[in-house]
């Protein structure tokens, strides 16, 4: 009997998981297991009327790998399939992914309305980039909805937000911000890079974009930098692909494989990450020199109706006040052990860092103290380490405080 007979050779019976395994794999004529490489610059052409037809998008074949490439397609292809979306298009960096997103869906003469907690990068295009090219913003304090709807004009074109925000990890309601975007005839961009795609799908709660920054979970070990935005094939295929084509923040081959290799396990990793991250939170919660403990799934957050709303799990992000000013903030993450000070996150190790100094260090005292930025906080990301050994770590430094 062929393997084509049987039903779950059909990719759309696929679950989750299955998916994040098998879905976009095509093979060369090779037949080999684990994905290819096409490290190409350009691809050739029988004759000069089949170049012509692929430029002219008759052949839906490769052209040139700034815009398209085999391997990248694997990884847009699974990526569509595990966050449901149409399309998908990866890009060299997740800043490269939220600036093509964005400044696909504007104009000069347009107004974007975006959350005002947002990591740095974020910020500063939608606060500084998008201003140059006469495109004007408004920054909102996003976990009331109402202030989005307030916010808007005849000519906001685009809404923008992350939830949950890095670092404090405020949450947004989706589904309602979705509904004011669209009813003024607007686009709705997500970050869901906090949320992961395994415990969040904006594109089901009304977004029409989602972006993420691949370097963080889906490579999720400190290896590679990407990106990618997914939505409809419309917006997708349309204005940002163009952008891509044209601009070129075009991801490498080789890291679009790597963040292949990254999804087969990302499913195992985020789990566990975000068991580890809740056990932490409980820890953390009950310590006599934390002041304030940030994360969606425990009790103690203000919004923690919305986030067992939205969210299957808190993922594995936890923040947290250190009782004292930045120098007691410093004693606790001077004194790990295992959990290393940098400022990446979604990695199999477990990191920590210091906001106020360096992912929002530009930013001045009054515009931190708006955000909620402290001088005595810390932002945890939970990684593989057995929990008992990150509990440990974490109480012997803030003993050091």
């Amino acid at each position: 009997m062929s393997r084509q007979n049987n039903p779950l050779s059909d990719a759309k019976n696929h679950s989750v998981q299955t998916k994040m395994v098998h879905s976009g794999t095509t093979r060369s004529q090779f037949g080999e297991t684990s994905e290819a490489i096409y490290m190409n610059s350009g691809f050739t052409y029988a004759d000069s009327a089949a170049a012509q037809a692929r430029f002219e998008g008759k052949d839906p074949g490769h052209i040139y790998s700034r815009f398209t490439n085999p391997g990248v397609d694997m990884f847009q292809d699974r990526m569509a399939a595990l966050e449901g979306a149409q399309a998908a298009r990866a890009t060299a960096t997740g800043m490269a992914a939220v600036t093509t997103a964005l400044m696909s869906q504007v104009r000069a003469g347009d107004h974007v309305v975006a959350s005002r907690a947002l990591f740095g990068g974020c910020r500063y295009v939608v606060e500084d980039y998008l201003p140059r090219w006469g495109v004007a913003s408004t920054l909102v304090d996003g976990r009331d909805p109402e202030n989005f709807s307030k916010a808007m004009r005849p000519n906001t074109k685009l809404v923008f937000l992350e939830t949950p925000t890095n670092p404090t990890l405020e949450l947004v309601d989706i589904r309602a911000v979705a509904d004011i975007a669209h009813a003024h005839g607007s686009v709705l961009v997500v970050d869901n890079v906090f949320a992961t795609p395994i415990w969040q799908k904006p594109l089901e709660l009304g977004a029409d974009l989602v972006v993420y920054s691949a370097t963080k979970h889906i490579d999720g070990q400190g290896r590679a930098l990407g990106g990618v935005i997914l939505g409809s094939k419309k917006l997708i295929e349309g204005d940002v692909h163009t952008i891509i084509r044209q601009t070129g923040p075009s991801i490498s081959p080789f890291n679009a494989w790597i963040m292949l290799k990254g999804l087969e396990t990302l499913d195992l990793r985020v789990r566990k990450m975000s068991e580890n991250a809740a056990k932490i939170a409980d820890f953390l919660a009950e310590h006599s020199k934390v002041a304030t403990l940030f994360y969606p799934h425990h009790q103690s957050h203000p919004q923690y109706d919305l986030g067992k709303q939205q969210m299957n799990a808190g993922s594995n992000l936890v923040a947290f006040e250190v009782k004292g000013n930045k120098q007691a903030a410093f004693e606790c993450a001077d004194g790990l052990g295992i959990i290393l000070i940098s400022n990446n996150l979604g990695d199999a190790k477990s990191i920590i860092s210091h906001p106020a100094t360096t992912t929002h260090q530009r930013f001045d005292e009054a515009t931190l103290e708006e955000l909620g930025i402290k001088q005595n906080l810390l932002r945890l990301s939970v990684g593989l380490e057995d929990v008992d050994d990150l509990i440990g770590d974490l109480a012997f430094g803030l003993d050091q405080v």
